[in-house]
């Protein structure tokens, strides 16, 4: 008995990315030639780019590679709204086109030969394949350091994500059509992916270079993903407020038995140091709390609104 071929699609989120996208579409295109010619995709697999309100060519040259080969297919945004929604946006126009979609990004850092041990695990049964870096040894040390530091962080807060693992992934139909269910405004795929369940396994791959352009995750981008991440999926930040207030109330306790120590033994003038230090630190603590507390009812005022949390304005596909 002959084995079933996978229908498999790519999405792959773009933003400003026309010097990488020519190369990229023609290796991707190679290695969707070798996939066919092993036996392991069907011929009407596709490639989709995912336009996120690029304000160069980019949707120009994804229209381009569309009428050159009917193999390439587009997504637009109708306006920028981030990597994780774009990436959202894609998959859930997708789900039901295809046996298996594969996520990545345009600059293909991630080695797209890591394709053929997804779709090895894919055919052995598993919905959801995540591909992990084997090591960051070409990273420089402040963003090796920062990047283990924030998963550590991130297990430590009770969000359960894969280590060394981005948006690189393989998910079944059957998987995206179970995330489909997930409403949440805020989104943080790499932490949610995870929660939908099924059997689920890694592929590890050694990540490459940037070509060509600028990386679209600056450390200020970074940083906001990381606090997205942190407030999305963990509530332990709000119960760090109370082990503060019960540690800032602990203190005061001390403080109030050493001032009426000082008091009674005639020592009333000393102590203006201790004082000043006692209110700036309560007052340090109180703004942090207001902090968390206020990112945290941001949060909810927009789940709130219910706004979609992404348009698509156009898709380009071969049944046109």
């Amino acid at each position: 008995m002959c084995k079933a071929l996978t229908k498999l699609y790519l999405a792959i989120p773009c933003y400003n990315e026309e010097e990488v996208l020519p190369d990229s579409a023609q290796k991707l295109l190679k290695k969707y030639d070798d996939l066919a010619a092993a036996g392991k995709i069907t011929a009407d697999s596709r490639i989709i780019f995912i336009d996120d309100g690029s304000k160069d060519r980019t949707w120009e040259l994804i229209e381009e590679l569309h009428n050159s080969d009917n193999r390439f297919g587009g997504i637009k945004m109708s306006r920028n709204r981030g990597h994780q929604n774009a990436l959202l946006g894609g998959l859930m126009t997708l789900r039901d086109k295809a046996d298996a979609v594969i996520s990545l990004d345009a600059d293909l850092q991630d080695d797209i030969d890591a394709i053929d041990g997804m779709l090895e695990k894919y055919e052995e049964g598993y919905d959801v394949v995540y591909g992990v870096r084997s090591s960051r040894e070409k990273d420089s040390f402040f963003k090796r350091f920062t990047a283990e530091g924030y998963y550590k962080v991130l297990d430590k807060m009770g969000a359960k994500i894969v280590f060394n693992h981005a948006d690189f992934r393989l998910m079944s139909a059957r998987a995206l059509e179970s995330f489909s269910e997930f409403h949440e405004v805020n989104i943080f795929l790499r932490g949610l992916v995870p929660m939908v369940g099924y059997k689920s396994t890694i592929v590890e791959y050694e990540r490459k270079e940037r070509l060509a352009g600028e990386s679209k995750y600056p450390l200020k981008k970074m940083l906001a993903l990381a606090l997205e991440g942190i407030t999305s999926l963990s509530v332990k930040p709000l119960r760090f407020i109370t082990g503060l207030g019960v540690m800032a109330f602990m203190v005061s306790v001390i403080m109030l038995i050493y001032f009426l120590v000082r008091y009674f033994t005639g020592h009333t003038i000393v102590g203006w140091a201790s004082l000043a230090v006692s209110i700036w630190a309560l007052g340090g603590l109180q703004l942090l709390s207001m902090g968390i507390l206020g990112e945290y009812l941001g949060k909810i005022y927009l789940e709130t609104k219910q706004r979609p949390r992404f348009i698509v304005e156009t898709y380009l596909n071969d049944e046109e």
